[in-house]
């Protein structure tokens, strides 16, 4: 996809990735994105200078509790409405916390799984659209194993699992919506650097157990995932799993599927 004059939404853009995301769509042509964030502070100011740095009017926030079904909703068709068009949407939204693990799940997996719903209604050509890119934000512990947050590793297990399914032909073939899916590595970020305080007094030390976990791993800053992420949007073929780790440029991984396992 060519994303010049293209029409983008980003959960969770006000801030750390997300912002580094909607950053990135812009200097790359988006016409418009809409920063879809809970931090109105944030969010405001991030769109402020936005709008200062590439013209106004290229970014707009809309407050959203992605948790909300009716505020996720009203995101996409105010982006839709207003621009008469939606062509991306990054699915960003999350949090690394174990001990609200139900609050966890709700926006690690279920606003994700909503939100590609969503850009189904709103992009599919089955719709009256024109089809589309929705990029979903897993993690390198999408695929792998991980004391110290087994329930953040799989709500982000799940977002490979529904975004590869999502990403089959049958839904393609209908919407003509490519679903792909970004596992960033360690990034300088609040969700990382604050997980070393969390979930301590919940289940004994579960939380400096996953802060030594996540400080053995290569990091990398947010504007490497952001440059990925551009990369993917135009290459990424749909249904694909790429990994962004260790400022190296992203490469796509390749699941094999259960037929493909030998069973003794």
């Amino acid at each position: 996809m060519d994303i010049k004059g293209k029409v983008a939404l980003v959960t969770g853009g006000a801030t750390g990735i997300g912002l580094e995301y909607v950053k990135e769509l812009l200097k790359n042509g988006a016409l418009h994105v809409t920063v879809a964030d809970l931090d109105a502070r944030k969010g405001e100011n991030a769109v402020k200078d936005l709008n200062t740095e590439f013209g106004k009017g290229r970014a707009t926030f809309l407050k959203c509790d992605v948790t909300k079904p009716d505020e996720l909703e009203h995101a996409f068709k105010m982006t839709h409405s207003t621009n008469k068009a939606l062509d991306i949407v990054i699915n960003n939204a999350g949090i690394l916390d174990d001990s609200r693990w139900e609050l966890e799940i709700a926006i690690n997996v279920t606003a994700v799984a909503r939100g590609t719903i969503l850009a189904f209604q709103y992009m599919g050509k089955d719709k009256g659209g024109k089809g589309g890119v929705v990029a979903n934000i897993a993690s390198i512990l999408g695929l792998q194993n991980m004391a110290g947050c087994p329930v953040y590793v799989g709500t982000k297990h799940a977002v490979v699992g529904l975004s590869r399914s999502f990403g089959m032909p049958y839904h393609f073939d209908r919407t003509g919506v490519r679903v792909i899916t970004m596992c960033p590595g360690v990034t300088d970020t609040p969700l990382i650097s604050e997980a070393h305080h969390r979930q301590v007094g919940t289940w004994g030390d579960w939380g400096e157990e996953c802060g030594r976990e996540l400080d053995s791993l290569p990091k990398q800053k947010p504007e490497n995932v952001a440059k990925g992420m551009i990369h993917m949007i135009k290459k990424a073929a749909n249904g694909s799993v790429w990994v962004c780790e260790g400022g190296k440029p992203v490469y796509e991984v390749h699941i094999p599927d259960r037929t493909t396992l030998r069973v003794d």
